[in-house]
């Protein structure tokens, strides 16, 4: 053993036939050959033991890591953990560790294999150790295999940064957020109890529950409505997520009773719910929470009292980085049900408006084009617009692919810093994301809250507050327990038929008590906005119609088709139309002495 490298078992060098020492092996090789596995150069130089020794530790590092990847639900958990600050710290440590590892491992390689020529190629071994003398050439060599070894660490290094960074500035560094824990999926239908139950507990405390919220923020301008307010709700018993969207024009939310804004107001909030933020900014005393997070704290409390759940967290996305979003993806497919036609879009500038028409067909947007397609609501309707609004966010999670964003990291992380913030601890960001990726996204639920089923429409409110719509708690409340136990077609066509909007009156042709509010509460529940007139309790002009008569009226039945569908189906009969200038409804009912029981649920 000389200066730590064995010598060689024979100590008389070999000599050729012409005298000359034999040739050794490339101490380049050797380096280049522990650049691919620690301990191959060593082996290859003529030190196996040496090379044993730096192998070992990488082939159980290996061996463990093959061990736990085979494992499906590991493999996810491992991936999904990368969303942890924490760990991503300890990936930085474990890759500069590495790093110094298989650069010692070349240059030992190097060594080793150089000295080891030397020494056979010395006349006389037993003079001492031999001079070592490195070429040029090898030398360079060897540095250019360090140099491809750290360039493979400083790219995971970048990408591990890279992420880091974007975690701590979109959470804020979790602002000392305590972590809640998130309900996991089970293959034997239960799960573990995560959030909190709510103030107003209505719904099982083990779903999971996050705030959307689009803004048209402009710089730091705190001066903003909350135009889009999406609950994504997960049930991990079932596997299902339910979008849960509230007009912006609602009124008189709920508040927690708890909250001094609640004696303030009432009980509610009086104004539309999309000014709440803009309500708070102004009222610390009444909304006493954080000033970074007062904002997303009043809407979470707000929507969680009126819907009757916890919760715990929300994702802020702006409406311009949105848009850079969906540019850097490559734009989004989207399936537009109903073409989108708005004579007065809005301009980028706010200084005027343009005409935007999306035809109702397969199209794959721009960021430009998606944001106008999610916001236009000139030619159609608020609830027309939270459906379109959902649409988008379900076809952006079905297109992301892996490749894509890691081929735009750089542009997608500089985006994501400035449009999106959230209160999620990053402790909690592995949980969610393995959640996220075991519910399937066939089976989504949505709502939209509108009227006549959920709201009262008010056109012209009498409290000075314009257009609104005021809110039918107990039945959203209802709507939201049941969300993943309601039939998706039934559903379906409720919320067609309320987006049609007729306007039905119900008479009593047939002298049975009560007929025409069984029937009325039925259409209700069906999505229709149905009434009994007070006047004469509803009766018909006589009380001896034998079937059910369905009149409707005034050329209303060119944007009815799926309401008079419904109707000429649910009662057997074919509706008859007619012109009539004193009738202020689009359909009247008159039930016969055949009419169908038709009962709504309880």
């Amino acid at each position: 053993m000389i200066g730590g490298v064995s010598a060689p078992a024979d100590s008389v060098p070999r000599r050729s036939a012409a005298g000359r020492s034999a040739s050794g092996r490339s101490a380049f090789t050797a380096g280049f050959l522990s650049l691919l596995f620690p301990g191959l150069g060593q082996v290859y130089g003529g030190d196996p033991v040496r090379g044993i020794v730096f192998a070992a530790p990488l082939v159980l590092l290996g061996a463990l890591g093959a061990g736990l990847l085979l494992n499906a639900a590991t493999r996810r958990t491992l991936v999904f953990s990368l969303l942890d600050t924490n760990v991503l710290l300890a990936v930085l440590v474990v890759d500069v560790l590495l790093l110094l590892y298989r650069a010692v491992a070349i240059i030992d390689a190097y060594r080793v294999t150089a000295l080891l020529n030397t020494w056979r190629s010395a006349r006389d071994p037993r003079l001492g150790r031999p001079r070592v003398r490195l070429h040029p050439l090898s030398v360079a060599g060897l540095l250019a295999a360090i140099l491809v070894a750290s360039g493979v660490h400083a790219a995971v290094a970048y990408y591990d940064f890279t992420a880091y960074d974007l975690l701590r500035t979109v959470t804020g560094g979790d602002n000392g957020s305590v972590a809640t824990p998130v309900p996991t999926v089970s293959s034997t239908g239960t799960s573990n109890p995560g959030a909190s139950a709510s103030a107003t507990p209505a719904v099982p405390s083990d779903r999971v529950n996050i705030l959307l919220l689009g803004v048209d923020r402009r710089g730091n301008d705190q001066t903003f409505n909350t135009d889009t307010m999406i609950v994504i709700s997960i049930d991990p018993k079932s596997g299902q997520i339910a979008l849960l969207s509230l007009p912006r024009d609602t009124v008189d939310v709920p508040l927690p009773r708890s909250w001094p804004a609640s004696s303030y107001y009432g009980g509610v909030f009086p104004a539309k719910i999309n000014s709440l933020w803009l309500h708070e900014q102004g009222s610390p005393a009444l909304f006493p929470f954080p000033d970074a997070t007062r904002g997303a704290d009043a809407l979470k409390g707000t929507l969680g009292a009126l819907y009757g759940i916890d919760i715990p967290w929300y994702v802020e996305v702006d409406f311009g980085g949105f848009r850079k979003v969906v540019d850097t993806l490559g734009g989004v497919t989207v399936r537009v049900d109903l073409a989108v036609q708005d004579d007065h879009y809005p301009t980028e500038t706010g200084g005027g408006a343009t005409r935007l028409y999306i035809p109702a067909t397969i199209q794959h947007l721009t960021g430009d084009a998606a944001l106008a397609y999610a916001r236009s609501r000139h030619g159609s309707s608020d609830f027309d617009r939270a459906q379109r609004q959902q649409n988008v966010i379900l076809s952006l999670r079905q297109q992301s692919d892996i490749p894509t964003i890691l081929l735009r990291l750089p542009e997608l992380v500089s985006t994501l810093k400035t449009a999106v913030h959230t209160d999620m601890p990053t402790s909690m960001l592995p949980q969610l994301a393995s959640l996220a990726e075991q519910v399937g996204l066939q089976h989504v639920r949505s709502l939209v809250f509108t009227p006549p089923l959920y709201q009262s429409e008010v056109m012209i409110d009498p409290r000075g507050r314009g257009y609104v719509l005021e809110p039918k708690v107990n039945q959203i409340r209802k709507a939201v327990n049941e969300v993943f136990s309601f039939d998706p077609k039934l559903e379906a066509s409720r919320q067609a038929i309320a987006g049609e909007g007729a306007t039905v009156r119900v008479l009593n042709g047939s002298g049975v008590a009560g007929q025409a509010g069984t029937i009325r509460d039925y259409l209700i529940y069906r999505g229709f906005d149905a009434s009994v007139p007070i006047t004469n309790g509803g009766r018909a002009d006589k009380s001896t119609y034998p079937t059910t008569v369905i009149t409707v009226y005034n050329g209303a039945e060119a944007n009815l088709s799926q309401s008079i569908a419904l109707l000429e189906q649910l009662f057997g009969v074919t509706v008859v139309t007619k012109d009539d200038p004193k009738i202020k409804v689009d359909i009247i009912v008159i039930t016969g002495k055949a009419t169908p029981k038709l009962v709504a649920p309880p």
